[in-house]
């Protein structure tokens, strides 16, 4: 199995000092944890798209980029691209050249995201959502199979013999649609035959098998060989020595995550400590605790998937970069060797 990490780039306050971070500095910081991961041997780095001033990053393929030059070996991904809101056709170009420059190291992960701040931003219309992006996945895979491409569409102009350029190292670049608790999205995947990312941040991860099952299902039924097609799932991470030690530690920014999320939305959550041990219990998909448990956690959810990645985002809620160069240490030493060892075929 393939272990990584990946950011949002949020900028919410430290909870335990109230101090604020810049997008300077945030950025800085995750160009150097994505360089730890890599020396660490970690196999995956994804950077996350936001268009607010309380994150970090609006352009995945840039950070990458710069990420790639000071990188040997790791995978860089979005995490996820907001594809309803971006020409595929730039976002085909700007993955192409991250793909050139990192010498093929290059995937993408595309989602509607957690916010839709970007539809007014870019001139979309929400009433579109779902059409948007069925018909921006439809071109984006047509772009990464073919060098001359003709096509129609209701959102963007129409391509007539229009090369795509450049073409990448690899023969495509790897995609993956990202899918939370839809059914729908997870038979899409399968239909088009992209690789499937579970957004698993809490509850019994059984709950998700049935997105995982109709997923290769429907990548049967469409003619996609199922040794092709991937599952990737991906969760909230802190790993500490004991497993009370991670809840204590990892409370105080992992409530504040939840709150600052939320509060736009409207619906502000003050996240218990009760809640939060509970949601951290070893039956549960929220990564926090020992090095032994987060291998245990892991391998339950392999047990239940036969997933090909994990990626831990573990730099959430204001965590201070000690904190998060610590997380990356431990997963990459004593919890990635025991997992690949143990998924080894």
């Amino acid at each position: 199995m393939e272990i990584g990490i990946y950011t949002l780039a949020d900028l919410y306050p430290d909870p335990l000092t109230g101090k604020t971070i810049s997008a300077k500095q945030r950025i800085e910081e995750i160009i150097k944890i994505a360089k730890m991961a890599d020396e660490g041997g970690l196999d995956v780095f994804g950077v996350g798209e936001h268009h607010r001033l309380d994150y970090a990053v609006s352009s995945p393929p840039v950070i990458l980029s710069a990420i790639s030059q000071i990188t040997k070996k790791i995978k860089l991904t979005s995490a996820t691209t907001v594809l309803s809101t971006v020409d595929p056709v730039r976002l085909f170009e700007d993955f192409a050249t991250l793909d050139l420059i990192s010498n093929g190291r290059a995937e993408i992960i595309a989602g509607r995201g957690a916010f839709i701040d970007s539809f007014p931003l870019f001139g979309y219309d929400i009433k579109n959502y779902e059409e948007l992006f069925e018909e921006h996945i439809e071109l984006f895979l047509k772009l990464n199979t073919d060098e001359l491409v003709t096509w129609n569409g209701r959102f963007r102009p129409s391509l007539k013999d229009a090369e795509i350029s450049p073409r990448p190292v690899q023969q495509k670049i790897p995609v993956w649609l990202g899918v939370s608790r839809t059914m729908e999205s997870a038979e899409r995947a399968g239909s088009l035959g992209t690789g499937l990312v579970l957004a698993i941040l809490g509850g019994d991860p059984s709950f998700f098998k049935p997105l995982v099952e109709r997923y290769r299902e429907s990548a049967s039924q469409n003619g996609h060989p199922l040794e092709n097609l991937k599952v990737a799932v991906t969760g909230h991470a802190y790993i500490s020595k004991t497993n009370q030690q991670a809840i204590n530690e990892f409370y105080p920014y992992h409530s504040n995550y939840w709150y600052h999320s939320n509060r736009h939305r409207g619906i502000p959550l003050q996240l218990t400590k009760a809640d939060f041990e509970q949601a951290s219990s070893k039956e549960t998909a929220l990564f926090v605790g020992s090095s032994q448990q987060i291998i245990e956690k892991i391998m339950r959810q392999y047990e239940l998937f036969g997933h090909q990645r994990f990626i831990a985002q573990i730099d959430i809620g204001g965590m201070p970069f000690k904190k998060v160069a610590e997380n990356i240490e431990r997963l990459a030493t004593e919890v990635a060797p025991v997992i690949r060892k143990e998924t080894k075929s």
